[in-house]
């Protein structure tokens, strides 16, 4: 493990074992963590099943609480976890995504959804919970609305993409959806007057973006900047004049801000920013890394540096790394090696 600064250090504070096959993606409950309420985290994993682990407070060890299974018959690619906790929703290479529901402490299949041609690839509720977003192999993007009794209804189907559709993400804070793709391309979706969506911005190469496959993408608190990740070996920072969104002057486009690039020499495959604005990454180098905005004041703008790096956080590739929602430091991990693990990124004293 190599610290820049002397900053900083990574504490492995468990490993989740149970799953039988490589864990794809992992999401904390939002809903949890804080308040007294135990902090609550879902992977998903090539097994076919979905693990729901929960922190005991007293000991602060981690154990499992559920396991969802029987339900899906392939890959479970993706999981997210609605605003209010309430609600999980996976997606899987079965070509459905799957909604259940917590009844104390208790997970039901409460609804399946279907559309997708083929692999579902990712699942995202957007800030209020009022839409689900789905994306897969087959290059579209679904946009589900929740209707009341757990019922799921279209209210469109984006196409746009030319290849397998890798994320969907909502802003933080608007009702603007971004996908990313194996065309190497970023595209931004937003409703018109009408109630219909269509692609508002494309993010290729042409305009600073990547030159290989994105992977994933996440943004800042404030949701003015985004940062994405690649098979093209870089992480992206970019920004936008979220003033202007949120007064409803119009769409304001995304800009490149910066490139960080040579610190990776294996796929990119997993970035997740915190909200004190560490960005954490995960890779097929079976590493970890952690930047943050560099305060140089350079002429050029903002630039990032590194903090701090686990070369072997796991055994093989990282494909997802996700921050808690609550007050520590808690950064979650999953590999192709069949491990979940919870980290402690802490300040060096002294």
């Amino acid at each position: 493990m190599e610290s820049h600064d002397g900053e900083w250090s990574l504490k492995e504070l468990q490993k989740l074992e149970g799953h039988a096959d490589r864990v794809w993606s992992v999401a904390w409950n939002p809903a949890t963590g804080a308040a007294g309420v135990p902090a609550m985290l879902a992977s998903c994993s090539g097994d076919k099943t979905v693990r729901v682990w929960e922190q005991n407070p007293s000991s602060s060890s981690w154990s499992c609480k559920a396991v969802l299974d029987e339900t899906h018959t392939r890959t479970v690619r993706s999981c997210a976890w609605s605003p209010s906790g309430k609600l999980l929703a996976t997606g899987s290479f079965d070509a459905t995504t799957a909604i259940w529901e917590n009844v104390g402490g208790d997970f039901e299949c409460v609804s399946t959804l279907e559309g997708h041609e083929n692999e579902v690839k990712s699942v995202c509720w957007n800030a209020s919970g009022s839409l689900l977003a789905t994306c897969g192999r087959d290059r579209s993007v679904w946009i589900w609305e929740v209707l009341p009794g757990n019922e799921f209804e279209c209210a469109s189907v984006l196409q746009g993409h030319t290849q397998d559709v890798k994320m969907v993400q909502w802003h933080p804070t608007m009702d603007i959806l971004f996908s990313c793709s194996y065309d190497n391309t970023i595209k931004i979706w937003a409703e018109d007057g009408d109630d219909d969506w269509h692609c508002v911005q494309t993010i290729s190469e042409a305009n600073g973006g990547h030159t290989s496959t994105v992977w994933a993408l996440s943004f800042n608190t404030a949701g003015d900047k985004m940062v994405t990740c690649s098979d093209d070996l870089t992480i992206k920072i970019w920004e936008t004049d979220s003033r202007k969104m949120m007064s409803g002057d119009g769409y304001a486009p995304w800009s490149h801000l910066c490139t960080l690039s040579g610190y990776h020499d294996r796929t990119i495959f997993s970035v997740h920013w915190s909200r004190e604005g560490i960005i954490a990454t995960g890779a097929a180098d079976d590493a970890i890394r952690f930047f943050v905005e560099s305060k140089d004041g350079s002429v050029d703008g903002p630039s990032h540096k590194m903090i701090l790096r686990n070369e072997k956080a796991h055994d093989m590739d990282v494909n997802s790394v996700r921050w808690s929602p609550g007050e520590n430091r808690f950064l979650a991990s999953a590999s192709d090696d069949g491990m979940v693990k919870i980290w402690e990124l802490v300040p060096v004293i002294g």
